[in-house]
């Protein structure tokens, strides 16, 4: 599809002269292949630091299988190569020095269903950093995260109750908490509030707005409206590719491609 590929370059391309030094992640080229079949196809695109950047399209277009390339998740799918380059602080995150821990460390992420463990709300928040060598304050941790989650007046007075008895929204926010105590630099979200009711999606959407001052944010989401509200710069993709990337505002009311528009208008997907 060389017609794609010249949109991919133009919109990967279309920066402020500022923004150059401000790329959290760069992607050139990039391609999935699931036991040699392509699921992605050299995509290129940057997301930009203490930004919120969603990425949109039908089902099937590869949307979280990019989202779990960005901190190496899909290293867990059998099968699974990329090709091409992500880089992150000047290194290629798929190089052969990286330690891809570390990289999850460092590029936290929620996933689409809430996913507490079956532990204390205090022990969702404490272990991970615990056994990764957390040598400050237990309590101080457990009560920051939680209160960049927006969810510490809700749970000071319960922290050894079982996390499984939050309701959901809070469950959601409660992982959000336990990925903010491992100090990354970046969030990833695979539809976050997928599976939550209006309330206690405005409640994440509030939150993923305070976290920006502090976080770069990645998002998948299938809401139009949602892409619309709460990012700054918006990726469509379908069948694997990118066809348009932009400011949120420029994609959602003059989009540079005809699919982007009928997809954003609703006459597919």
């Amino acid at each position: 599809m060389p017609e794609l590929a010249a949109v991919e370059n133009l919109s990967a391309n279309t920066e402020h002269p500022e923004a150059i030094l401000e790329k959290a992640l760069d992607l050139h080229e990039v391609s999935i292949l699931y036991s040699g079949n392509p699921a992605i196809n050299k995509v290129s695109c940057h997301f930009l630091r203490n930004k919120i950047t969603s990425i949109i399209g039908p089902s099937g277009c590869g949307k979280s299988t990019l989202l779990r390339s960005l901190n190496r998740m899909n290293d867990f799918i059998s099968g699974v190569t990329l090709e091409g380059k992500i880089m992150f602080s000047s290194e290629d995150l798929y190089g052969a020095e990286v330690d891809p821990v570390e990289v999850r460390r460092r590029i936290g992420m929620v996933f689409q269903k809430p996913n507490p463990f079956p532990k204390s709300i205090y022990n969702n928040i404490a272990w991970g950093p615990g056994i990764n060598g957390h040598e400050g304050s237990k309590d101080e941790l457990v009560e920051r995260s939680l209160k960049q989650a927006a969810l510490w007046d809700e749970v000071k007075d319960r922290l050894h109750d079982s996390a499984l008895n939050l309701s959901g929204g809070q469950q959601q926010r409660l992982c959000i908490a336990r990925a903010l105590a491992m100090e990354p630099e970046i969030l990833l979200m695979d539809e976050p509030c997928s599976a939550l009711d209006p309330i206690s999606t405005a409640h994440i959407e509030d939150l993923m707005f305070d976290l920006k001052s502090r976080y770069t944010i990645v998002i998948v989401t299938h809401n139009m409206q949602q892409a619309s509200r709460i990012s700054d710069y918006t990726a469509f993709m379908e069948l694997g590719h990118l066809i348009e990337f932009g400011e949120t505002e420029q994609v959602f009311t003059k989009p540079l491609v005809k699919r982007t528009e009928e997809y954003v208008t609703g006459r597919f997907g």
